[in-house]
């Protein structure tokens, strides 16, 4: 039977993901950037409001490339640590160098800090020159599984390297696709990639219930959504993408 995982960017997400029937989690803040590192108090907050969907929880400092810094691989390293200590069950992590290969030193400091726990390699992988050569150097730093879209815009464009990177992979790593996946199209991705898990977003919009509202000021920069609208996880989708890939 087929894993699933939601991303999600709240305490509620979990909630919702866990009664809809999900497996796990991937944890994060900033989804609009494609996700950062979720704080200490919502991880913990988190687990303890859910019982049995594990918890997996990004280590991203910043969007943007995934070419990091001494002080971020230190900043990465210690959250790393706290979401562990924690009770997180997986670390999601990714870095490259500026060459398009895995940064295998940087790879290996954090899957060290993250001791037992899971370890996902993010879609940093779609960022990767040689995603054949990427894979291999995953399973040899013993990475558990790899995100991937299939270095397109999404799963379905994708899904040609995935089924490749599923074969060439033969248990020794999860290959999970991730990126676009929807109730519509769930059935031929299963289809098409072969994967054992699968990962994608449920979040609908909701109006803020702020009842004095003031549309002058706008609280981040020239990209925004609209100030008093709410991004959620939908219990619902998440069923409804569940139920098509089971049917």
């Amino acid at each position: 039977m087929s894993t699933f995982e939601i991303c999600i960017d709240s305490v509620e997400g979990a909630v919702a993901a866990e009664e809809a029937g999900a497996d796990r989690v991937e944890l994060c803040s900033a989804l609009f950037d494609g996700g950062l590192t979720p704080s200490l108090g919502t991880i913990e907050t988190t687990l303890r409001a859910v019982t049995r969907i594990r918890v997996h929880v990004i280590v991203r400092p910043r969007a943007g490339d995934f070419i990091y810094s001494p002080f971020e691989i230190e900043a990465m390293e210690r959250d790393v640590r706290a979401a562990v200590a924690a009770g997180a069950h997986g670390i999601v992590i990714g870095a490259l160098t500026a060459e398009g290969d895995v940064d295998v030193p940087t790879t290996r400091r954090l899957i060290a800090a993250a001791g037992d726990a899971s370890i996902t390699f993010h879609r940093a992988f779609d960022m990767t020159r040689d995603p054949h050569a990427a894979l291999e150097q995953l399973i040899e730093l013993g990475v558990h599984r790899v995100l991937t879209s299939g270095q397109e815009v999404s799963v379905l464009e994708g899904a040609p390297l995935i089924a490749e990177l599923v074969r060439r992979a033969a248990g020794r790593i999860i290959v999970m696709p991730g990126g676009g996946i929807t109730p519509r199209n769930i059935t031929r991705i299963v289809e098409a990639t072969g994967a054992d898990e699968y990962h994608f977003a449920a979040l609908v919009s909701s109006d803020s219930p702020a009842v004095h509202r003031n549309p002058a000021p706008l609280m981040g920069g020239s990209l925004n959504r609209p100030e008093y609208e709410r991004s959620g996880t939908s219990g619902a989708l998440v069923g409804q993408v569940l139920a098509a890939a089971r049917a």
